[in-house]
């Protein structure tokens, strides 16, 4: 007994138990993997409810505006803060870091105001000068706390209370606080062109004693300048990047209604595009490369000019032209030995594309459902996130003591500014205060938010993964329609996409969500790992770190693994209407009775659809590099004057290829789709006339598969 007569008998010769009268997708189903499909339902009603209860509790402003140390918000409307959107620190030199500063937890006093201070002042200077200079105590005040205005208040007393700042310095906003003004001078850290400034107690301090905040802060006011530039090239080119995405689409569209008639001449044509469009890229990089010859400071290396926010400098560099150089001459050459090694291959899957392309033309419907899905995930994304942002700002406003005095015994305990006034704190500690610190609770919802966060996480996971299903699902039921169809297109039903979704909807939802609850488990695992990882990275155990990148290899691993099983789990289903465990089965050993095939015809065909979305993707940018940099004289006096061209370009190259990928996702379903039920076919069907093959005769003889004589019973 051969091979295909054991497929087709099974390992003990005997008939294997087929329904002779299967004549493609199963219409007459029932409700598959019912305890799971309930499960998602009451989880999902349960995830509305959390939505709500975040809704209730929660509130963004928190996140949106800064809030004072009593506790209301800079910026707020119809408040007495409106106009007072930036948060102005005391005594900066009292918080330790920006990520101190932004979590509300620095111990000074934090007052909303209009503006930053943009001049070096003191309390001590503005007092004794204020009968005769009142524009600067006018000046000073609008940074001491409302309504405080008794500039003969003693010095001692004021900075006891914190009436006002002992100090001014000039600053600027960020995250709407305000932070010192700091520049470099010739290498040296300054502010306002200065290196020393009084602190208003008597002693003239370096501005290296801000270096603590400054370390992080400059290098936060640098991305931040890179972030508003980017965000400017954004604003003006817009319209441009859609027009450049409207490219792709379209050229998506185009190869793919042209595979139908030209799949060989135009996957040959995209090969040998894709090969130009990168030999292109080498020359351009030599001739970057030797134009610098002689230009002086073009020898310099990375290293040696550092970190620079100004990209264009690097680009001036010979170095960074022969690195390009380099990288793109070793992918030339990868791809021309892939090309040499699998061209017999590569042969092979372009029949069975030819054959995908025919499906595809049939039911042209399926090339928009991917618009269906990514509706779907925007949904689950945007509910996640605002639920998210909702948990995250559920809190209420927690206020603790803060004394000047280091041995009170109060300090950091928390207080009720409402009758802080009443207790004995402000007597054992002179000048003690009520202020708020951060968002918190004690009640049984505030701590168990975390855990919220994490139910969050996981049931996002869970969704996004079950509309992905749902998509292979719908797709895998409308071509397996097709192939199942002995006389195409006669016999192919009506509105076969339609048909597939609600039967997929209607019979298969506990399927679906059972394979994505599998993924979702495994994803939420590699999250926590990650997280681990991270708060890990700091120790100086081996083995923790060893640990961590073994299990984070293997659940990796794992996710891709069941990635290939369920989609094909996902055919099955689409196919027959069984459950998944038995769908997962079924699929995983009918592919490993074909494991050659499916590792030649399954790669192959993924490695040229990944070409297309390269040469669409690749085409699209060379276009649009033109464009940007000016190089199109027809257009050049339509192109917006940017800070960094590479910003709109590189959007539209990484949206064209996300593009491109929308419409081949369809096309690599078809094609597993088709080669799942050709080995379903092979083995129910032996080409004799009472079990004739489904397949295409081109496709039958371009697979190479002799015909089974029929058997004796």
């Amino acid at each position: 007994m051969d091979r295909d007569e054991e497929n087709y008998y099974g390992k003990h010769g005997e008939p294997r138990k087929f329904d002779p009268k299967f004549r493609g997708p199963i219409h007459n189903r029932h409700c598959t993997d019912i305890i799971c499909c309930v499960i998602f339902i009451v989880v999902i009603l349960g995830y509305i409810a959390l939505g709500v209860v975040a809704w209730v509790h929660g509130d963004p402003r928190k996140v949106i505006y800064p809030t004072d140390s009593y506790g209301q918000f800079c910026g707020q409307r119809d408040t007495l803060n409106e106009n007072k959107t930036i948060l102005f620190y005391f005594n900066i030199l009292k918080c330790a870091s920006p990520v101190v500063l932004i979590n509300l937890q620095c111990p000074t006093t934090q007052l909303c105001v209009s503006k930053c201070p943009d001049r070096f002042a003191t309390y001590i200077d503005v007092q004794a000068s204020y009968r005769y200079r009142p524009d600067q105590w006018n000046y000073f005040r609008q940074f001491c706390k409302p309504g405080f205005n008794n500039p003969r208040k003693s010095v001692a007393q004021v900075l006891r209370d914190e009436d006002c700042p002992s100090m001014i310095i000039p600053s600027r906003p960020f995250l709407k606080r305000c932070f010192p003004d700091f520049s470099t001078k010739n290498g040296v850290l300054t502010v306002a062109n200065q290196t020393t400034f009084k602190d208003g107690r008597g002693k003239t301090r370096n501005v290296t004693d801000l270096r603590e905040a400054a370390n992080g802060i400059n290098n936060v006011l640098d991305a931040r300048s890179v972030g508003m530039k980017i965000f400017e090239d954004y604003a003006i080119s817009w319209y441009w990047i859609l027009i450049g995405l409207f490219i792709a689409m379209m050229l998506s569209l185009l190869f793919l209604v042209l595979l139908r008639f030209t799949a060989g001449v135009l996957f040959w044509i995209f090969i040998f595009g894709v090969i130009g469009i990168i030999g292109y890229g080498i020359w351009h990089c030599y001739w970057e490369y030797d134009h610098l010859k002689g230009i002086p400071g073009s020898d310099l290396t990375v290293y040696d000019i550092g970190f620079q926010t100004d990209f264009k400098v690097y680009l001036q560099l010979r170095q960074t032209w022969l690195a390009f150089m380099i990288i793109l001459c070793g992918v030339e050459v990868i791809i021309i030995l892939m090309l040499i090694f699998l061209r017999n291959r590569i042969r092979i899957a372009i029949a069975l594309l030819k054959e995908g392309s025919r499906a595809i033309g049939y039911i042209m419907s399926t090339l928009f459902y991917p618009i269906v899905t990514f509706l779907l995930i925007a949904i689950c994304i945007s509910y996640w996130a605002v639920t998210a942002v909702f948990l995250a700002t559920s809190g209420e406003p927690v206020y603790k003591v803060m004394a000047n005095q280091t041995l009170c015994k109060y300090a950091n305990l928390t207080c009720d500014p409402e009758t802080f006034n009443t207790t004995n704190v402000t007597k054992l500690c002179p000048g003690a205060q009520c202020t708020f610190a951060f968002y918190g609770g004690e009640s049984l919802y505030h701590k168990y938010i975390f855990i919220f966060q994490l139910a969050n996480a996981f049931v996002f996971l869970w969704l996004v993964n079950f509309a992905i299903a749902l998509g292979q699902c719908t797709l895998a039921g409308a071509f397996a329609s097709y192939y199942w169809a002995y006389r195409k297109p006669a016999d192919i039903p009506l509105w076969p996409l339609f048909s597939s979704f609600g039967r997929a909807i209607r019979y298969h939802t506990g399927s679906l969500a059972f394979g994505a609850l599998i993924l979702a488990i495994v994803q939420l695992i590699r999250v926590i790992l990650e997280y681990l990882d991270h708060k890990l990275k700091g120790t100086q155990n081996s083995f923790t770190r060893f640990l961590l990148c073994c299990l984070k290899c293997c659940f990796w691993c794992l996710e891709k693994f069941l990635k290939f099983i369920n989609r094909n789990a996902y055919i099955m289903i689409a196919i027959y209407g069984k459950n998944f465990c038995t769908s997962a089965r079924e699929a995983f050993f009918l592919l490993m009775r074909n494991v050659v095939r499916v590792a030649v015809l399954d790669k192959v065909t993924d490695f040229l659809l990944f070409l297309g979305k390269i040469l669409v993707a690749g085409g699209v940018g060379v276009l649009a590099f033109f464009f940007f940099t000016q190089r199109i004289p027809v257009f050049a006096q339509e192109v917006p004057m940017l800070n960094y061209y590479w910003v709109p370009l590189l959007t539209v190259i990484i949206g064209s290829y996300l593009v491109a990928h929308g419409f081949f996702s369809v096309y690599a379903m078809c094609v597993d789709t088709l080669f799942l039920c050709f080995c379903e076919d092979l083995e129910r069907n032996d080409g004799s006339t009472a079990k004739p093959y489904f397949m295409s005769a081109s496709l039958h003889r371009i697979l190479g598969k002799k015909k089974l004589s029929p058997k004796k019973s």
